[in-house]
């Protein structure tokens, strides 16, 4: 268990398929977010990344073998260090785990940004995506 000096390890993807990025809400349905979630003992960072795209997103598909990025956030009195893979998705599924908690859909790089609030992801997408300017 984490202390509040401790950071809390997370894995995500960033989906992109056709030149969009795919985002869910998170459970509170109050954000966009990318699908991400804590690393659990005896998996990889990447084995987590892939398992919360496909839990939270309903999506499968391969990861960049090293991570994109990182970046820190504040989640109920503790930090979360988030450690960031890009996936190219190969499935879309109809149903998927969370499917009654999240909505998912997919926008253009510029307009997932819009959505999103961490400063570092945005970031991190920013690096990824040459943004068309005009």
């Amino acid at each position: 268990m984490a202390t509040n000096l401790e950071p809390v390890r997370q894995a995500a993807a960033i989906p992109f398929r056709g030149g969009q990025i795919c985002l869910v809400t998170s459970r509170s349905r109050k954000r966009w977010v990318i699908p991400k979630g804590c690393l659990e003992p005896g998996s990889s960072l990447g084995e987590i990344a892939l398992k919360e795209a496909w839990e939270e997103a309903g999506l499968s598909g391969v990861l960049q073998q090293e991570p994109v990025g990182s970046y820190v956030y504040e989640k109920a009195g503790f930090t979360c260090h988030v450690t960031v893979f890009s996936m190219q998705v190969t499935s879309v599924a109809e149903d998927w785990p969370e499917r009654v908690l999240r909505d998912r859909c997919w926008l253009a790089p510029g307009h997932a940004l819009a959505r999103l609030e961490e400063h570092g992801l945005r970031e991190i997408i920013r690096g990824l995506v040459p943004m068309r300017v005009g």
